[in-house]
């Protein structure tokens, strides 16, 4: 079994039960396995690697998830505390035999080696599989010129930085200027923005700049690494719900013409979902 997400945990519990049931012996990795205190969770019911920031890996458990997602590398040169990366993988470990599919799910691209990236980019011109998501995507302070100009030649999709605190806005409207002064359309530009982090002003406001900075906020509440439930770590004025409500009501985009400011927003009414074709996957979003 390999288990993403820790709020999947109890599913994953009784997955394992059942098949110990029949006989099976239960092997249990992946991120959510990464805390001594999730392996606790899971080791009356299955075999666990054991040692803090070892998840246990097989090798192909990332496409069991999704058959067209890869990763290139492992780890992350940042030390957020809100992040099971650095825990789980510590720095950089360079995977250059990893298999070229459309999504790329290294967790910070631009803080890779300049050559190792280059490296990459070359594997997906020489193999010609389009990069259609770059999933985790990009660090706002190593994020340069040069460095869109390398992923620019392969990248399809959409392009993915984060806004995780307003340490880091000189550098992520920076990284947004880059973006759009080459043309880049806002709704290529997708900003990861971190909620719950900070009090409830500090956060609308990095939520609106980037708005108003040409980009698009995909808004995420903060969770602890061990929730067992997908609820959000409730800090400073913040409440569960109004963190769920704001998510809501920026990645639904009805800031965009039904509700331009939160204050407009009532969670209470319920809105269908706003679904458009994309050409270039030929699907539903």
């Amino acid at each position: 079994m390999s288990v993403a997400f820790t709020f999947r945990l109890p599913d994953a519990r009784q997955l394992a039960i059942y098949y110990g049931a029949l006989g099976l012996k239960v092997f249990a990795g992946g991120p959510a396995l990464a805390h001594m205190k999730t392996q606790r969770y899971m080791q009356d019911v299955a075999w666990v690697p054991k040692g803090a920031g070892n998840p246990g890996r097989l090798s192909g458990a990332l496409q069991r998830h999704n058959p067209a997602a890869t990763i290139a590398s492992r780890g992350c040169s940042e030390e957020c505390s809100f992040c099971i990366v650095p825990f789980m993988e510590g720095g950089f470990t360079q995977l250059p035999d990893f298999p070229v599919l459309p999504v790329l799910c290294d967790n910070n691209l631009s803080g890779l080696p300049a050559d190792y990236q280059d490296f990459i980019v070359r594997r997906y011109q020489e193999s010609g599989v389009p990069l259609l998501d770059a999933n985790s995507g990009f660090e706002p302070r190593t994020f340069s010129a040069s460095v869109f100009d390398r992923w620019r030649t392969i990248n399809r999709g959409v392009w993915r930085l984060a806004y995780d605190d307003l340490v880091e806005r000189d550098f992520i409207r920076n990284a947004m200027t880059i973006l759009r002064r080459a043309g880049v359309s806002p709704r290529k530009i997708q900003i990861y923005t971190l909620l719950g982090n900070e009090p409830y002003d500090a956060c609308m406001q990095r939520v609106r700049e980037v708005i108003e900075w040409g980009g698009e906020p995909f808004c995420q509440p903060l969770m602890k690494l061990v929730a067992l439930t997908r609820d959000p770590h409730v800090k400073h004025d913040w409440t569960a719900r109004k963190l769920r409500a704001v998510a809501r009501w920026a990645n639904n985009h009805m800031w965009r013409s039904d509700a331009p400011r939160f204050e407009d927003y009532n969670p209470n009414v319920r809105r269908a979902p706003r679904i458009r074709y994309d050409e270039r996957q030929g699907l539903f979003i």
